[in-house]
């Protein structure tokens, strides 16, 4: 399970650092794909294979799913972590991600999320740095049983 929240930066050949804590894991190997919410998703092998299944459950006729399983699967990359820890983040996914140098990585249960700094501050309430309208979204899951 991954959690925490860790501030990180990129270095001058794109490289992102994985967390220590997160390493394990991820056992060398990870797929890194566009998330929700301009952030990017590091899934450890066997979780992205299990997205996948569910994602291929949806009905192809319709025309939303087919896009949506296509914003993940035409950006994922398969990456090796190095033994520093380290994995390459595409161009492509930097873009999306709006990554310049600072990031935000989250664990996100099953998967992990990274963040520009920059996109990560837009999503907290300056004053209480809070996820902005938590609660307010909430609300909207009592449909799942929350």
């Amino acid at each position: 399970m991954f959690v925490g929240k860790y501030n990180n930066s990129i270095d001058s050949k794109s490289r992102l650092i994985i967390p220590a804590k997160f390493r394990d894991a991820l056992r060398g190997k990870c797929v890194l794909a566009k998330g929700l919410d301009n952030c990017l998703t590091i899934y450890p092998v066997e979780e992205w294979e299990k997205f996948m299944d569910e994602l291929d459950k949806l009905p192809r006729s319709n025309p939303k799913t087919r896009k949506f399983k296509r914003h993940f699967s035409a950006s994922a990359a398969d990456c090796d972590i190095d033994k520093q820890g380290r994995m390459t983040i595409p161009q492509e996914l930097k873009n999306y991600a709006g990554i310049q140098k600072e990031l935000v990585t989250i664990g996100s249960n099953k998967y992990i999320e990274v963040w520009s700094k920059e996109y990560w501050d837009g999503e907290l309430d300056e004053e209480t740095g809070e996820l902005i309208d938590a609660s307010e979204i909430a609300e909207g899951f009592e449909i799942y049983g929350f």
